[in-house]
């Protein structure tokens, strides 16, 4: 079946030229002029993706974005602009846009993006087996990466806990720190539930207010109060049939809440300024990285609807309680990266593995995804090895050389100190750690604090402490 398309442009002859090229590429293609026919044209038929320039007559790109991405969330945009809305286009890249393209345009450069946008579309859909489990897993593409099926006693059981409840209705709560994957496991039992063809709608909690909240959960009609321009449809009738995901959901406030609660006991909505109701058939999960019980202790949190959500809770563990996984975890996201950045890298060398392993990770999977996809964009040749880590790992800068006479000075008065004052082995790792972090920077002060997080006035009396009086 012919994917389709739907140019917006008030240049006529670069709508035509669009249309044509791409009506020959073997597209679908439908041509309008005017920002205000976009609602016609997503209402009369669905569009795999819209191609939309920002600057129109009538209207905007971010408006017409943000209804589609509220509206029709499964349909791609790509927004066409001029070199001076750059830093603008970024900003609708966040708002959902799938990526831009700036004129001059050039035939290839557009096909090459449209094909991109509809492969990452085409594979969020997508499921895939897991070895030996009868599960399915989620799409392995960067903005909503596959869920890994680690080896680690805390992964076996997570695993096991989303086999069990995942066929399920169950409401469910996840917890976990920031970065541990807590989306993924959601769509993960999405995707293996009754419901895997139905909507996953993820909304994020942390960013709502007051004002907001109850067009975001719910939706408005056309002028229902100054400023609807447009008829929105909320997260909750998006999601109908399917899966909801209220992330952050601790970060709401007790006003909130109550609206909400009413949503979910009675399983019924109203847009505002309508009068209809509209029947809700949605499951529910839920994400917080904050403790509820002892919000609920503090009054932050209202305690029936807690409980609401509560029929089932899986914890998400942090990076460091599967440490066995690491490397796991490691191998999948350059396999990712290679395919983005069409490289062909085979691994990582062992000093870098050892490092891999020896760091902490606070930032949890989100940072390992994240300093992979780094050091992947770094490295040219067929293995990832340690001058591309980045400095927080401890290492040196191989392409530079420390200043030697600084490390024999500084490394002398250490130990000459640690003999006399420094008895305490928290005072000899932290020095320890200033030595290490002055030799990966070459003695630079100012990225020396900044990477130790102090700053310069506090690195210098702590270097001068150190040196007793050497004048490094």
């Amino acid at each position: 079946m012919k994917k389709k398309i739907l140019i917006v442009d008030d240049e006529i002859s670069i709508g035509l030229m669009l249309s044509k090229f791409l009506t020959k590429k073997g597209f679908e293609v439908s041509n309008i002029t005017s920002g205000k026919r976009v609602l016609q044209a997503l209402e009369k038929e669905r569009f795999d993706l819209v191609l939309c320039d920002y600057r129109l007559d009538d209207t905007d790109g971010k408006e017409i974005l943000i209804y589609i991405k509220e509206n029709y969330p499964n349909t791609s945009v790509i927004i066409i602009t001029g070199y001076s809305d750059i830093k603008l286009a970024v900003e609708l890249i966040k708002l959902g846009a799938y990526d831009y393209i700036v004129k001059p345009l050039y035939p290839d450069e557009i096909l090459n993006t449209i094909n991109k946008a509809l492969e990452a579309q085409g594979a969020q859909k997508s499921t895939k087996n897991f070895e030996d489990t009868g599960c399915h897993a989620i799409s392995n593409v960067l903005n909503a990466p596959a869920y890994i099926n680690g080896e680690s006693d805390a992964s076996v059981s997570l695993l096991k806990q989303i086999q069990l409840i995942a066929p399920t209705g169950y409401t469910v709560i996840l917890t976990g720190k920031s970065g541990t994957g807590k989306e993924c496991v959601a769509k993960t039992i999405h995707y293996n539930s009754s419901r895997s063809e139905q909507p996953f709608i993820a909304m994020d909690c942390g960013s709502l207010t007051k004002d907001l909240a109850a067009s975001e959960f719910f939706g408005h009609e056309k002028g229902a109060f100054t400023g609807a321009a447009f008829t929105k449809i909320g997260h909750f009738e998006q999601a109908n049939g399917g899966t909801l995901f209220l992330d952050e959901i601790g970060n709401l406030s007790y006003e909130i809440q109550a609206t909400l609660l009413r949503a979910v006991q009675e399983r019924k909505i109203k847009r505002i300024g309508s009068t209809k109701e509209i029947d809700l058939d949605v499951r529910l999960i839920v994400a917080t990285n904050e403790n509820l019980e002892e919000a609920i202790q503090k009054g932050t949190f209202r305690e029936d609807l807690y409980h609401r959500f509560n029929e089932f809770s899986i914890h998400v563990p942090a990076l460091k309680d599967r440490d066995h996984d690491i490397l796991i975890f490691a191998e999948h996201f350059l396999a990712t990266v290679n395919q983005e950045l069409n490289k062909e890298i085979k691994g990582f060398s062992d000093e870098v593995k050892k490092c891999l392993l020896a760091y902490s990770w606070p930032g949890n999977v989100r940072e390992l995804k994240n300093v992979i996809r780094r050091i992947a964009l770094l490295t040219d040749g067929d293995w990832i090895e340690p001058k591309v880590l980045p400095l927080e790992f401890g290492m040196t800068d191989y392409r530079k050389k420390p200043n030697e006479k600084k490390v024999t000075l500084l490394s002398s008065a250490l130990n000459h100190n640690k003999s006399l004052n420094l008895r305490h082995a928290a005072k000899e790792a932290e020095y320890n750690t200033i030595l290490e972090v002055l030799k990966a920077v070459n003695f630079n002060k100012t990225k020396a604090a900044k990477i130790l997080n102090i700053d310069r006035k506090t690195l210098y009396n702590k270097i001068k402490f150190i040196d007793a009086g050497e004048g490094i």
